[in-house]
């Protein structure tokens, strides 16, 4: 018994190290960007280990914003390898700002690597002066607050998955911004959650989340956010990855 307990102790120490590892690698890599014009907050919580979803950003010379979030198929492992591989199509591509070829082409790279039913769901948005260009790959729509009417738009593309067929065109939409409106990104992990009953959290309460936050500072709004989860689940842990990319324009 002695022996046994001594084996589990190593293991959850080990588990932990790992775990602490995984955490500072993940966080020294999503600094997140400082631009003039626009407050940023994010939070990831993982359901597993080794998550599947994925943020990350880019400035460009210019000063424009790219933003992608993405969610891989399943957990663990496999999900990670899929978040490995799309950090690399990113950073390998990320000077370019044409997004629906980035998209078209890491669809056709992923397609041609044979990974069965591994895909990556991912939604970009490219902030420039007053205007935003975004597409989405299978991700929950963008929610917009427009703080002059206090409406919110939810922009929904329905584009397939990185990796789910070949030859997918993408559509890409550009919209107009102004000062004070508020972009939220999030992952299905959201709306997912599920209560005591199993009914799940789902997007129209998502929406109506963000709108009761959505004229406060990204860090409340996300702070809000999980204060509603929390709720939800009874502070139940997750069984999905759960990521916000909350975005004012200042």
């Amino acid at each position: 018994m002695k022996i046994k307990n001594s084996c589990s102790l190593r293991m959850t120490e080990k588990q932990k190290s790992l775990k602490r590892q995984k955490t500072s690698a993940f966080n020294a890599s999503k600094a997140l960007p400082n631009v003039p014009h626009l407050e940023i907050a994010v939070f990831m919580k993982t359901a597993t280990e080794v998550g599947g979803d994925y943020y990350d950003f880019h400035v460009h010379m210019d000063g424009t914003l790219t933003v992608i979030l993405g969610d891989a198929t399943g957990h663990g492992m496999m999900s990670g390898m899929m978040v490995s591989i799309m950090k690399s199509l990113f950073m390998s591509d990320r000077t370019n700002k044409a997004l629906k070829p980035f998209f078209e082409n890491a669809n056709e790279a992923i397609k041609d690597m044979q990974l069965g039913r591994l895909m990556m769901a991912l939604t970009c948005v490219q902030i420039s002066n007053n205007k935003i260009i975004t597409t989405n790959a299978g991700m929950p729509p963008l929610f917009i607050y427009r703080k002059n009417s206090q409406t919110i738009e939810e922009v929904v593309i329905n584009n397939m998955p990185l990796g789910a067929m070949k030859g997918i065109m993408y559509d890409i939409k550009e919209i107009n911004i102004e000062r004070g409106d508020t972009l939220l990104l999030m992952s299905d992990g959201f709306a997912e959650l599920k209560n005591h009953n199993q009914e799940m959290y789902g997007y129209k309460r998502a929406r109506n989340s963000f709108e009761e936050s959505a004229n406060k500072d990204p860090e409340e709004i996300i702070t809000h956010l999980r204060a509603e989860a929390k709720s939800w689940t009874n502070d139940k842990e997750p069984d999905d990855d759960v990521t916000f990319v909350v975005i004012k324009v200042k």
